[in-house]
């Protein structure tokens, strides 16, 4: 058995686990500023759907980095721990985008005002996984 492709498989389990929490508490956020601009009789932005979705890009990168881990003939205990340390940090990416996501849900829903410096926060946060994909490319 090769470890290494345990690592390979933890990395896409576990970008795809804080991808689905992260989505999760944006969605919930989204919801709830629907909620609460239908019962104003205001209307819901579309536009919350992006910050409810941005945590999904992190399955991406998983699924990325795992393919690029599966051809690699490096050392098999590198690539376990390169799977469970990039796929952690990377889940940890999504769950941080998925808060920032909710706060600005719920600002944006509020006042209608502010996307753009919304988004570059959340947008901040999805830099960690793109840090964690690139320098992983860089040991592979």
């Amino acid at each position: 058995m090769n470890i290494g492709m345990i690592g390979a498989g933890a990395v896409m389990a576990l970008s795809a686990i804080g991808s689905g929490i992260g989505a999760g508490i944006a969605g919930q956020a989204a919801i709830g500023a629907w909620k609460r601009n239908y019962l104003a009789n205001k209307p819901a932005s579309f536009l919350l759907m992006i910050f409810a979705g941005a945590p999904l890009t992190q399955t991406i990168y998983g699924f990325i980095l795992m393919g690029a881990m599966m051809n690699s003939s490096k050392d098999p205990a590198l690539l376990l721990a390169m799977g469970l340390a990039g796929g952690a940090g990377m889940a940890m990416s999504a769950v941080a985008q998925g808060k920032a996501s909710a706060a600005s849900c719920d600002a944006f829903g509020e006042t209608g005002k502010g996307f753009a410096n919304y988004i570059t926060i959340v947008g901040l946060c999805e830099t960690v996984a793109l840090f964690v994909m690139a320098f992983s490319f860089g040991a592979l």
